[in-house]
């Protein structure tokens, strides 16, 4: 992993499996000693501290090793990543903190209603496999900016690109990094704020020195410690109660379950008819236009966010690009076929061994997670047995056994605490934490690696100073990702309110801004720079507007969608605006109408000169 002139190791690259082989071995092993050292009695502040300071050291240790001089390694790993390797870097890109987390949680309060978050972030692949990523790949652009500049011919379509970017990615990575926060100040017993810089420092020792090439082989080993953190405290859940390891299988079981303890909790008088949303019963929270209106804006957003369409462009190859794409979908879809087992199991532990017991013998994990504000009882934080009591009594409780509708857990908890909510041990717990911070990690540098990327090739490089050397290019770059990150950390070091709804709004964001041009820019050789510039204006424009407004501005919401479906209203405008002003102005030049077309033809080689936004010479 040296850095070498023919983009940092042909060995490394053909001995990628050995690797990774050791690597994982190497991880089980480690599992396995500090569960050791947990019944030996070491405490368990000690193990967190392990389990967080040895993983974020090896992604640390990985991007140093993988440091780069050379600029098409910086910005597209030197286009050498396998397939099999990309869909593993490109699957731990996307599950960020909000799948990792959030995914299951959102099950666990949403029941069936948040099955939405699963076939819309699911589906949105099959359209990135199908319309957009291979086409991206054989142009042979470093950004999704600069693919815009060279199909519609200008500065205008780059630097509106580079808008819908920023305002995409700006406000995930900034999630990423707090939750990021979240973890480590829970594991590592530090103040939030200092949790936050250190997770920032671990970001930019992954993917400062050796951007892209560094992102991509922190992220494969981030994959393999996020996916079987995340099977693990499940599959022992299952063995434990059906006695099958495979909890996909168990699910529609722990289901049956939770809807007969639903009307045992009406019949007991634990919970209430009228107010009880029955976990499988669907629209509860989301009526149907909303639940399929998501569904389409997460699909479509996914197929149009640029730090994943960028991951793309790391492939050897066209025909490796689509393999990538398959290999990243299978990826993705082992996570989220257990998510919804993870929360069906979850929510069976807390109503088997939480509602219906006495507040005098609620389980230490209510306690540690109500310090923290995310669990309240009886509409207080649950603090103390004596803080509880007072709040059931007010709240017309006096028996003190709990109710269904007297427990509320916050949804980012469900995951985290699973291992504690089901008895196992805290290597477990520790285990799941290394595997959020995994999640984090690996779509934080993707987001941060696409926004500094998109500043200094396509603003300094393409619009400042084309002449450039490579040092200062990569110089530039590296500066620009470094006051990025800073700005992203201080924004989540001060716990901004609206941050994980205003990540949902990047979707409706990218849907509106990006697909429109990327879609019809591959797809429709008629179409002409007036029409995209015109049609991204409007679409990214009226979603910003619906998003602002009905948020802060007091506006009510449009037919009764809610704001994190805004890409309803933008993305067709989009589509409109710019197939008119397309139709009412001149036709694209011979040379980009055939350039479109030689675009969508499965064989051949890549059309732009490494980026440079030039077609290659025939």
């Amino acid at each position: 992993m040296t850095t070498q002139a023919d983009g940092g190791g042909s060995d490394f690259v053909n001995n990628l499996g050995k690797i990774y082989g050791i690597y994982a071995g190497g991880f089980a092993a480690f599992v396995i000693l500090l569960a050791i050292l947990e019944q030996v009695g070491v405490p368990d502040r000690v193990i967190g501290y392990l389990f967080v300071f040895f993983t974020l050291a090896v992604y640390a240790g990985v991007g140093i090793l993988s440091r780069t001089v050379l600029v098409s390694e910086y910005y597209v790993a030197g286009r050498r990543v396998p397939a099999l390797y990309n869909g593993m870097a490109s699957a731990a890109d996307w599950m960020s903190g909000a799948s990792f987390v959030g995914l299951a949680g959102s099950l666990y309060i949403l029941g069936y209603d948040g099955l939405a978050f699963v076939l819309g972030w699911t589906g949105g692949y099959v359209l990135v496999a199908v319309l957009v990523a291979p086409y991206l790949r054989k142009f042979g652009a470093y950004t999704v900016p600069d693919f815009l500049a060279a199909r519609f011919g200008g500065h205008i379509a780059r630097f509106l690109g580079i808008i819908v970017l920023f305002c995409c990615s700006f406000t995930y990575v900034t999630a990423q990094i707090y939750a990021t926060g979240i973890i480590a100040s829970r594991f590592l017993g530090v103040e939030f704020e200092i949790a936050v810089f250190v997770g920032l420092l671990c970001i930019l020792l992954c993917s400062m020195l050796g951007g892209m090439r560094a992102v991509t082989w922190t992220q494969v080993a981030q994959y393999i410690v996020l996916i079987v953190a995340y099977l693990i405290p499940v599959v022992i859940l299952s063995a434990q109660r059906y006695g099958v390891p495979v909890p996909q299988l168990m699910y529609g079981q722990a289901l049956q379950e939770i809807a007969g303890l639903e009307k045992q909790f009406v019949a007991e008088g634990l919970a209430s008819a009228e107010t009880l949303k029955p976990y499988l019963q669907p629209f509860t929270t989301y009526n149907p236009l909303n639940f399929f209106g998501l569904i389409l804006c997460l699909m479509i957003g996914t197929a149009s966010l640029p730090h994943l369409l960028m991951r793309f462009f790391t492939t050897p190859s066209v025909r490796d690009t689509r393999k990538s794409v398959g290999w990243s979908l299978l990826f993705i879809v082992v996570l989220y076929f257990t998510a919804p087992a993870y929360a069906a199991f979850a929510k069976l532990e807390v109503y088997q061994t939480v509602i219906g017991t006495s507040i005098d013998a609620l389980p230490s994990w209510i306690y540690t997670y109500g310090n923290l504000g995310l669990v309240q009882i009886c509409g207080a934080d649950a603090t103390a047995i004596d803080a509880i009591k007072a709040a059931c009594f007010s709240a017309g409780n006096p028996d003190g056994i709990l109710g269904l509708s007297e427990l509320s857990i916050d949804r980012d908890v469900i995951v985290i605490a699973m291992p504690e909510i089901a008895g196992l041990p805290y290597v477990i717990a520790g285990l799941v934490a290394a595997g959020g911070l995994a999640a984090t990690l690996s779509t934080a540098d993707g987001l941060l690696l696409a926004i500094a990327n998109a500043l200094s090739h396509d603003i300094y490089y393409k619009m400042v100073d084309p002449h450039a050397s490579t040092a200062r290019r990569l110089t530039i770059a590296r500066l620009l990702l470094v006051l990025v990150a800073i700005g992203a950390a201080w924004l989540a070091s001060t716990r901004p309110t609206d941050i994980l709804s205003m990540v949902a709004w990047a979707f409706s964001l990218a849907a509106a801004g990006n697909f429109p041009a990327l879609v019809l820019g591959v797809w429709w050789k008629r179409c002409t720079a007036a029409g995209a510039v015109a049609g991204i204006v409007a679409g990214f424009g009226i979603t910003l507007f619906y998003v602002i407004m009905t948020q802060y501005g007091g506006m009510g919401e449009w037919f009764g969608i809610k704001n994190i479906s805004a890409a309803l209203f933008g993305l067709p405008a989009g589509v409109i605006v710019m197939v008119a002003v397309s139709l009412l102005t001149p036709e694209p030049s011979k040379e980009i109408q055939d350039l479109v077309d030689e675009l969508r033809r499965p064989r051949g080689g890549t059309l732009i000169n490494g980026g440079d936004a030039r077609p290659k010479a025939a």
